[in-house]
């Protein structure tokens, strides 16, 4: 095209922009946001909610649980009580409907957990076990239930809360009669099952550098010198605003990447002292920013998970009287400041 032609359509162009007739496609304010998963995505991370199965018959949930995450945490139908209720018979109903729900959506799942000391099945914790038993039960278990769900999960929370505050292990039945082996045997039989999931340890009170995220250090390194199969490290992300804003969090996260492992933070939910204030949701809403942002700036920190995304399904008020307001969205389902500081954050 000639240039006075050219300059001719130009000046067309802004006549009908300035006369407010539209020349191209329609504005994007009309353009749907941008979900939590995709904000994320465009980092390389994933932002993920836990479920259980009770809640699933609520529609207006499921459908926000649907469309606003890509990782979903089955937060009890995948744990011992549930799947292997009585020794030797499985149940996956329970897992196998969240990991239905999530493919649905085309979400991934992070399985949680094969390996802990709570909610386990009476005819564990009452039996009476040799070392070489224990180690048979705990290995069929493992073997059976990663085998399972080989192929359809993203990674494993082999497992789960191994220390004490202090960093000492923890007096749990795997090791008191296995020893502090079982780890590393767990972590074998799981890759074995499923060579393709990422395999975590996971805990709480490990945000910031202290005994217990130290102990894991040291217990990741060992495995990692031992060639045992460990690919990242969960930290549960369970905050109170009573306690302080664990300031390390970036730090601990790089120290563990330098170590060549994933982290992710896995179960995350800011509690209060009700009533909930303006005040409180402010800083409740800084606090989940801060940790968005803390992982954001850490290349292996694979991604965030919420416990459950509303308050109306939160754990926090039956453990803890007196607290709650944990999480982004209202019991109304209504997002909170903190939703927005997520956004602002993943932005």
């Amino acid at each position: 095209m000639p240039r006075n032609r050219l300059r001719l359509a130009g000046a067309l162009a802004a006549v009908l922009i300035a006369a407010g007739i539209a020349t191209g496609p329609p504005a994007q304010a009309h353009e749907k946001p941008a979900t939590l998963a995709q904000l994320a995505e465009r980092h390389g991370r994933y932002f993920g909610s836990a479920t259980d199965n009770p809640e699933l018959t609520d529609t207006a949930y499921t459908a926000l649980l649907g469309s606003e995450f890509d990782m979903i945490t089955p937060g009890n139908g995948m744990k011992w009580y549930a799947t292997e209720p009585q020794q030797g018979v499985f149940d996956w109903t329970n897992g196998d409907q969240i990991v239905n729900l999530a493919r649905a959506h085309h979400q991934r799942v992070r399985a949680h957990t094969l390996v802990w000391h709570s909610q386990l099945p009476d005819w564990l914790t009452s039996g009476t076990w040799t070392a070489d038993e224990l180690r048979a039960v705990l290995k069929k278990h493992i073997t059976t239930e990663v085998r399972h769900y080989r192929g359809k999960v993203y990674s494993w929370d082999v497992v789960n809360e191994a220390f004490n505050e202090d960093g000492t292990y923890r007096d749990t039945l795997w090791y008191r009669t296995l020893g502090p082996g079982y780890i590393a045997d767990a972590l074998r039989w799981a890759h074995q099952a499923d060579p393709h999931a990422k395999l975590y340890l996971n805990d709480y009170n490990i945000e910031a550098t202290g005994p217990k995220s130290d102990a894991y250090y040291a217990l990741a390194k060992e495995l990692k010198a031992r060639h045992v199969p460990l690919d990242g490290i969960g930290l549960q992300a369970h905050l109170a605003l009573q306690y302080g804003y664990p300031t390390s969090l970036e730090d601990n996260l790089r120290r563990f990447s330098r170590l060549g492992l994933d982290t992710a933070l896995t179960e995350v939910d800011v509690r209060m002292q009700l009533p909930a204030t303006d005040a409180k949701l402010a800083e409740q809403a800084t606090w989940y920013r801060d940790l968005t942002e803390a992982c954001l700036a850490v290349r292996r920190c694979a991604g965030v998970t919420v416990w459950d995304y509303t308050d109306r399904y939160s754990w926090i008020p039956a453990f803890f009287p007196g607290e709650g307001a944990a999480l982004p969205w209202d019991e109304q389902l209504a997002p909170k400041p903190a939703y927005d500081a997520l956004r602002e954050a993943l932005r």
